[in-house]
């Protein structure tokens, strides 16, 4: 029997939900994932087949030396061999740490030497080019690649080879011994100063909120799941492996997603998880068809749509639509909504989410005319993912981030930041040292750095970040003084703020450094009589200041990266208001001040 409700038992580890799934569900499928290079269908793993695949998978780590406690580092895109390679490290008590396939040379570095892994598994050639250099770097302990793309592991370990090989003595004692207070995973998460921080996670913790989640949601048994975010990212990590080793789910792996509308539409799943960015896209599709409709029809669809909204507002006050509303959104779902629906493969859906960054209104209100409500929540990895959720049970709030999950605990100090502590609160920070820096106070609490409000009836709502963290509408952190400081890395620019909440791409404002701009004019021939108001409209300099931008970007993964920018004459200071006495930037008032600049920027 799966559990839904209720604390995690103390002994209940991941190895024992896949023991489990193996005995009482092991003709189910768990995972299934499209080979590349074929243009068929889909390959399959049942449950009964990933806990025979990973048991030879864990003997092949082992044999490399991978044991009890140790990290290896996995940087692969959503292929079979990173899902797999995660349960079967987890089987031999080892760490998985999942990086981004865009994190950028130096914060591979920084992982490296923080989580101090001796192995680490990647994709393909480009990716073995980056670490390669790591493995004689006298700063950081990786002593193998293992490479999963068969033909690019050059002089590196295939994954194939992991495969079929003797098994170690004493192999099977080892297996499957994970305790519930042992290390999970380590999930890295900027700081604000820019640099990765490691989120330690045990088993306890994450299964705590395993069953809180599903307290609030309402999902059919064994249910799929489209995995298409990064496992890096611990909404993936959660709703990708956790959760389906605890549901005995099915996992479809969508490996570029860029293509996760064509998987939804094929497998047409019950339950679909999107950051804001996928909700926005897949609206502005459908309205650019209903752009195309003839008026009469468009009239007909909007109709319905307003039913659709009218049914959702009574569930959310947590009312039971009158009899009458119920007759006219059956029809309306029946021969105008589920056909626009199915098109999709939108038509099963029974819980559909958002969470990482906040939701737009509107999208959440277009997409309540289809009768789907996009449940947003709320959280940190600190927190294994979701702290508070919206939830179809007893009533949710559109436009809040709902209620406390059971795992937790949430309040609001009275700075207005949000605190949390509670059951799936992360043991603390890696050290390099292997030891943990806990990351709540004294009492428990974790100060999340987010401000918000709790109403009268218990609903969370955001109001503002304490930390200066940028989340785009994809989902992704961005921590703005690491980007800054690489625009201010060329003498040309003296000040920059970057720009992108709830935004898909970054842009940036830079300031020329008035001391260095009329040396640099100088010493290439540039005229500088008419002082900074003269030098940032004159070709060589904005050519100069474009090579500039171009190389911070090689320094930053993609989600970090400036797509564009204005350069500015006047610098920002204390007199000015931008900057505060201590010379810090105000970065609300730059933003009120150049709002028309930094909308600008994002028209096409």
């Amino acid at each position: 029997m799966i559990r839904t409700t209720g604390e995690a038992p103390a002994e209940d580890t991941l190895p024992r939900l896949l023991a489990r799934n193996a005995d009482q569900y092991g003709a189910l499928p768990a995972l299934s994932w499209r080979p590349a290079g074929q243009d068929g269908g889909w390959s399959t793993y049942t449950w009964a087949e990933v806990e025979e695949h990973t048991r030879a998978l864990a003997a092949g780590y082992r044999a490399l030396g991978v044991g009890r406690g140790d990290r290896v580092l996995l940087m692969m895109p959503n292929r079979p061999e990173h899902w797999l390679s995660d349960l079967a490290l987890v089987r031999l008590g080892a760490v998985p740490v999942s990086v981004y396939g865009t994190a950028a040379p130096e914060q591979i570095t920084h992982i490296a030497r923080n989580c101090r892994a001796r192995i680490a598994v990647v994709d393909g050639a480009p990716e073995v080019a980056v670490w390669e250099p790591l493995l004689t770097d006298a700063g950081t302990p990786l002593e193998h690649l293992v490479v999963a793309e068969p033909g690019a592991e050059a002089d590196h370990t295939p994954y194939a080879a992991l495969l079929g090989g003797p098994v170690p003595d004493g192999f099977d004692g080892e297996l499957d011994a994970a305790r519930a207070e042992d290390t999970l995973t380590v999930v890295y998460t900027s700081g604000t100063s820019g640099e990765p921080k490691g989120v330690v996670l045990t088993h306890q913790q994450v299964l705590s909120n395993a069953l809180a989640l599903d307290a609030v949601v309402e999902l059919p048994p064994h249910v799929e799941h489209i995995c298409y975010l990064p496992f890096a990212h611990i909404a993936e990590r959660m709703l990708g492996i956790y959760l389906p080793c605890h549901r005995a789910s099915h996992v479809h792996l969508c490996a570029d997603p860029a293509g996760v509308a064509a998987v939804v539409r094929e497998v047409r799943p019950a339950q679909f998880f999107g950051v804001p960015r996928i909700w926005e896209k897949l609206s502005a599709t459908v309205r650019g068809i209903l752009a195309l409709m003839p008026a009469d029809q468009r009239a007909a669809i909007e109709e319905a749509f307003e039913v659709g909204r009218e049914h959702v507002g009574h569930r959310e006050r947590g009312e039971a639509p009158p009899a009458e509303l119920e007759k006219r959104y059956a029809r309306a779902r029946e021969e105008v909504l589920l056909p626009m629906l199915a098109a999709g493969g939108l038509d099963r859906v029974t819980w559909s989410a958002s969470a990482s960054a906040p939701m737009s209104v509107d999208v959440v209100r277009f997409w309540a005319g289809f009768g789907i409500v996009i449940m947003d929540a709320w959280g940190l990895t600190e927190t294994t993912g979701v702290a508070t959720s919206n939830s179809p049970r007893g009533g949710f709030r559109l436009g809040s981030v709902g209620r406390p999950v059971r795992s937790v605990e949430v309040r609001v100090a009275e700075d207005g930041e949000i605190l949390v502590r509670g059951a799936s609160v992360c043991s603390g920070y890696l050290r390099p040292d292997g030891s943990v820096l806990p990351a709540v106070d004294a009492d428990g609490w974790l100060a999340t750095g987010d401000i918000g409000r709790m109403d009268e009836d218990g609903y969370l709502w955001l109001t503002d970040r304490k930390k200066e963290m940028i989340v785009t509408s994809t989902g992704k952190n961005v921590s703005p003084a690491l980007v800054e400081n690489a625009l201010k890395d060329h003498p040309l620019i003296g000040q920059a703020m970057v720009h992108g909440d709830n935004r898909s791409y970054l842009v940036a404002l830079l300031v020329l450094d008035a001391e260095a701009a009329p040396a640099w004019a100088a010493a290439n021939g540039v005229p500088a009589a008419g002082g900074p108001a003269e030098l940032v409209r004159h070709p060589a300099v904005l050519a100069e200041v474009a090579r500039a931008v171009a190389a911070a970007n090689t320094r930053l993964n993609r989600t970090e990266q400036v797509k564009r920018y204005e350069l500015l004459a006047e610098e920002w200071g204390p007199a000015t208001g931008e900057l505060t006495p201590s010379l810090k930037m105000r970065r609300r008032v730059i933003r009120d001040r150049y709002a028309d600049a930094l909308s600008g920027l994002y028209r096409d």
